[in-house]
């Protein structure tokens, strides 16, 4: 009975201090500005089911995406046998569904345990790849100090789980004497030969609390980790943008000036009023955007395809979207505070609307990184959850030429010309010339 209380409170506990957390990452991604995202919902369906579920896009690198899957799968299964230590933890019984599953239960937790052994090899492996192989994408500057080692964390608590698992289901086979008949568990029962009965029932429970703290902690260490993808690969995929690859969002005001040089009538009359072009902050940035931050993987595939990256420049497409991700959470947390030095007017209520703590995105993305992009997608055509890391960096780019009518400076003859001809190139003729010749 006392175990059973304590376990229904620990629960509460776990449960509700992660659903705050996850909330106040609702509040920092509706910092972004409202986007309508629209298309045709079957295609929803198959971005999710296909990407975020299937990881159909991990396999462009066949050896890191077997390894993930093992993972992934033991991951997704596992939850089967978490169901049940639910259910004994808050009945008070043990293997609940032992006497009415029968035979399928041992298939089931066989299977469990077989996807936690190939689970354990690749965590394993990815523990190699990250600090002995050292794979060249995991060593870019962004991924030093606390994102490096969150990976590694992450794969540890991994780790933990498997440890744990295998804990309570050897010790609990050698308590009944191979009863069960586990795939695996019945080789490790092996182990515990000659421990007393008090011994193992203490061991079995040692690894049945440690399994559920571990997810416990896992469940409220994902808002502050990478592995966050975990849960918004969903939404992420779901809400991607159906359109061209290489499509970029127009701007009215910008088409309406270009059709006047070109003598054609603008759709739209003029309002009178300098817009704001592109985004210097994450409010100017859409939702999307934010959701898109909150998914990276940080695998570095988007970095590793990025042609600017490869000659040496500067830019990190995963950079960016990190960079993102860490101004909206210190954002959001200021906002939280309370604290009326963030508000721009401190009359009114601290919030979206009004807040300025005298620093922007440019503060986190340097110039010469958004200058270095040469907009082809390779990260956008990278990304394994359909993260666009060039929108950011299109609008930033934006703010800074349109409305700071700044910019590198080998790029002003071209702006003149354009100003001047109509074309980028400069001509001693009209552009449309070659019509009436």
């Amino acid at each position: 009975m006392l175990s059973t209380i304590l376990f229904i409170i620990v629960s509460i506990v776990a449960f509700g201090y992660a659903a705050r957390q996850f909330s106040r990452l609702i509040e920092n991604i509706r910092l972004g500005k409202p986007e309508n995202i629209s298309g045709e919902t079957g295609q929803r369906w198959r971005n999710m089911l296909l990407v975020a579920l299937g990881q159909q896009k991990m396999f462009k690198n066949w050896t890191p995406a077997i390894l993930h899957l093992f993972i992934y799968v033991a991951f997704v299964i596992t939850q089967i046998e978490l169901i049940e230590i639910f259910a004994d933890g808050i009945t008070g019984r043990h293997r609940l569904f032992w006497p009415a599953l029968g035979g399928f239960y041992t298939f089931v937790i066989s299977f469990i345990e077989v996807l936690s052994v190939l689970a354990l090899v690749a965590t394993v492996a990815f523990l190699a790849r990250r600090n002995v192989l050292k794979v060249e994408r995991f060593q870019k500057p962004e991924l030093k100090g606390w994102p490096f080692k969150d990976a590694n964390i992450i794969l540890w608590l991994e780790m933990a789980l498997v440890f744990f698992i295998f804990l309570m289901n050897s010790a609990d086979m050698a308590l009944h004497q191979n009863e069960y008949g586990f795939a695996v568990s019945r080789y490790l029962s092996a182990i515990w030969s000659g421990t007393g009965e008090g011994t193992l029932q203490l061991l079995e429970r040692i690894g049945w609390w440690g399994h559920i703290a571990v997810v416990f902690a896992f469940l409220n260490y994902l808002p502050a980790s990478k592995h966050l993808h975990i849960l918004f690969a969903f939404p992420n995929t779901w809400f991607a943008r159906q359109t061209p690859r290489g499509e970029m969002e127009n701007m009215p005001e910008i088409m309406n000036e270009v059709k006047s040089m070109l003598g054609l009538a603008p759709e739209t009359a003029a309002s009178g009023e300098l817009p704001e072009f592109g985004a210097n902050d994450i409010f100017g940035l859409s939702w999307k955007n934010l959701l898109d931050a909150y998914s990276c993987t940080e695998c570095g595939r988007c970095t590793a395809a990025c042609p600017a990256n490869l000659t040496g420049k500067k830019l990190s497409p995963r950079k960016i979207v990190m960079d993102v991700r860490d101004r909206m959470e210190e954002v959001g947390r200021n906002i939280r505070s309370g604290d009326q030095q963030f508000a721009k007017d401190p009359e009114k209520p601290l919030g979206r609307d009004n807040y300025q703590d005298g620093k922007t995105l440019f503060d986190y993305i340097s110039r010469e990184e958004i200058h270095a992009c040469t907009t082809c997608n390779a990260c956008v055509e990278a990304c394994p959850v359909l993260i666009n890391p060039l929108e950011p960096i299109l609008q930033l780019r934006r703010y800074e030429i349109l409305t700071e009518s700044a910019g590198p400076g080998d790029w002003l003859p071209m702006f003149n010309s354009l100003e001047s001809n109509g074309a980028v190139w400069a001509m001693p003729v009209e552009r449309d010339a070659w019509v009436r010749g």
